[in-house]
């Protein structure tokens, strides 16, 4: 394939009308085929029709990539079936809840995020929860912001400040996928709604920008570590450490439209199932897990049991043969995971170009795929060629994928099947005995009036030439010349002055000017009556000259009028002169 193309190239270059013809060529089929394909991949995908199948790209690239392990950081307390049979209890009891606490408490987890709404008593130990609550800074309680789906918002447990509650709420796509995280937000009420019991998380105002659980936990932990959050340059994005929390537009990556009004990010998994480590409630609960596995990480706790109804499909579940979905604690817990070992380990966050750079990208893959079938002839060849093509994409997409990139494929892919399928069309069109004939008529419709008045001129010079006004302003002008070379008396050179001498050689020299200018009418007239193919007998002939001669149009005219007025010029500046 490789030899073919080089021999192609070769012999182009050796024959440059050849060069002349392939680059007419190439620019007519190729770049006019490939850039309507690709302007037409790209205004789809403006409207979000290729949205949904980037997606499922996107969770194909996320589910490849190699496992990294759990992080050690963090531990998940999960309530599973198991621990809800063990408990008999379902909500857990704020007895459970307290104890749970108090145990992690004693064995110094550095940061608690609870991931169990309990805004009202469940069971009994109202006052032991309250209590643990209350006394421990390291605790992160969750609430539900208020929105259009609930609009009076769930509060946090009570007894904890409002700078020790974080939202639990997730960003779920149109495909019910959670693939993004959220950093801060803000509750949204409709304004019909009427706020039964206030709350901080159900409180619309502009200036009540909560943290998400997520977020919350990450500071705690890393303000340990001494990293604290600042603001980017742009005074738009947030700094973690070294990693800018690039926030998510409308337009990122390969959505369509985010809809995102607050703080987001996309999620970079660490993994499917076995991201956090986990223990059991009851384990815990009974002192059955170790206090190092606790001492100094950032712990979650909250339902895995399917009971609970707190699972989500993520990228992950697509892969898996039952479709397995995750549960909200462990999404929190990768959330926090990222923020992280951004910060702290300078593990990217997931990066995507801007929309400019991904157009641009589409429409370079599109000009391979019609340069690709503009080179290659055989088809054979060009599918596997094509293959090729799609093979390099994927793998430039992974291999970026893997550094947390996130450019597009599927439109790009797209592009160059759609190239490749545009040039051959044309190519075959071209060669088609119906493509000939509207090719040769397009080319007929454009030289037919270039041709008619061509041959117009040419008539025109042929009648002129032929004419006796010009044979006597010829004949005179060589009268001129030799004129010109006649020895002149010496009573005549006394005669003449310097004005009359000046006068006579810009005559003549402007003579020989036109003696020549003359001598070229006269022959290209000749050559184009020799050229004129006869088809008409000799007085139909002499009759179309007459009436050609009464039909001069505006050009002839002037034509005539000029020959004319070099003839009175030339008369009035040698009135010595002889006639003819």
């Amino acid at each position: 394939m490789i030899a073919q193309l080089t021999e192609k190239i070769r012999a182009t270059i050796a024959h440059p009308k050849s060069l002349g013809q392939a680059a007419v060529g190439f620019g007519g089929t190729v770049i006019l085929a490939s850039f309507g394909v690709a302007a037409v991949v790209v205004g789809v995908r403006q409207v979000g029709g290729l949205e949904s199948f980037e997606l499922q790209a996107y969770d194909r690239l996320m589910r490849s990539r190699p496992d990294p392990g759990p992080d050690e950081r963090l531990l998940v307390v999960e309530i599973s079936e198991d621990d809800i049979r063990a408990q008999n209890e379902y909500p857990i009891s704020d007895a459970t809840m307290a104890a749970m606490l108090n145990q992690l408490v004693a064995d110094e987890a550095r940061a608690i995020g609870i991931d169990i709404l309990r805004d009202v008593p469940i069971g009994t130990g109202r006052e032991q929860l309250v209590k643990v609550l209350s006394e421990n800074d390291n605790i992160i309680a969750a609430c539900k912001l208020s929105s259009e789906a609930e609009p009076q918002g769930v509060p946090a447990a009570p007894s904890v400040p409002e700078e020790r509650i974080g939202f639990a709420d997730l960003p779920v796509d149109r495909d019910v996928t959670i693939r993004r995280t959220i950093l801060v937000s803000t509750p949204i009420v409709g304004p019909q709604t009427e706020i039964v019991k206030p709350h901080l998380c159900n409180y619309p105002d502009p200036e009540n920008q909560l943290p998400s659980l997520s977020f919350s936990l990450a500071l705690m932990y890393l303000q340990g570590e001494g990293v604290e959050v600042a603001l980017a340059e742009n005074g738009q994005d947030l700094v973690l450490g070294d990693a800018v929390l690039k926030r998510l537009g409308d337009r990122s990556g390969g959505y369509a439209q985010t809809g995102a009004t607050d703080y987001q990010l996309m999620l970079n998994y660490r993994s499917g199932d076995n991201a956090i480590e986990q223990v059991k409630l009851t384990d815990l609960i009974e002192g059955r897990v170790d206090p190092e596995t606790i001492r100094d990480r950032v712990v979650l706790a909250g339902y895995t049991a399917s009971t609970a109804n707190d699972d989500f499909a993520t990228p992950y579940s697509a892969g898996s043969q039952d479709r397995v979905e995750m549960p909200g604690v462990v999404i929190h817990a990768q959330a926090t995971s990222q923020l992280i070992a951004a910060a702290l380990d300078g593990r990217p966050l997931i990066w995507y170009w801007s929309q400019w750079g991904e157009i641009l990208w589409i429409f370079l893959w599109a000009l391979v795929g019609g340069s690709l079938a503009w080179a290659i002839r055989r088809p054979w060849v060009l599918g596997v060629a094509t293959v090729g093509g799609l093979a390099i994409l994927y793998g430039v997409s992974y291999a970026l994928f893997l550094q947390a990139g996130w450019i597009p494929f599927v439109p790009p892919a797209i592009a160059l099947l759609g190239s490749v399928g545009g040039v051959v069309a044309i190519d075959r069109f071209n060669k088609s005995a119906y493509g000939q004939a509207v090719i040769q008529g397009v080319k007929g419709f454009l030289k037919i009036d270039i041709e008619i008045d061509q041959e117009k001129k040419e008539e025109q010079v042929a009648e002129i030439t032929e004419s006796d006004y010009f044979k006597n302003l010829q004949e005179k002008a060589h009268q001129l010349r030799a004129q010109k070379h006649q020895p002149r008396s010496r009573g005549d050179r006394h005669l003449a002055d310097d004005g009359e001498t000046s006068e006579t050689e810009a005559a003549t020299t402007e003579t020989d000017g036109e003696e020549d200018y003359f001598a070229q009418l006269q022959q290209r007239g000749q050559q184009f009556k020799h050229d004129r193919p006869e088809t008409q007998p000799q007085e139909s002939a002499a009759t179309g000259d007459r009436e050609d001669g009464d039909s001069e149009d505006g050009d002839g005219d002037d034509y005539f009028a000029q020959l004319r007025q070099r003839s009175q010029n030339l008369k009035r500046d040698n009135p010595d002169r002889p006639e003819s």
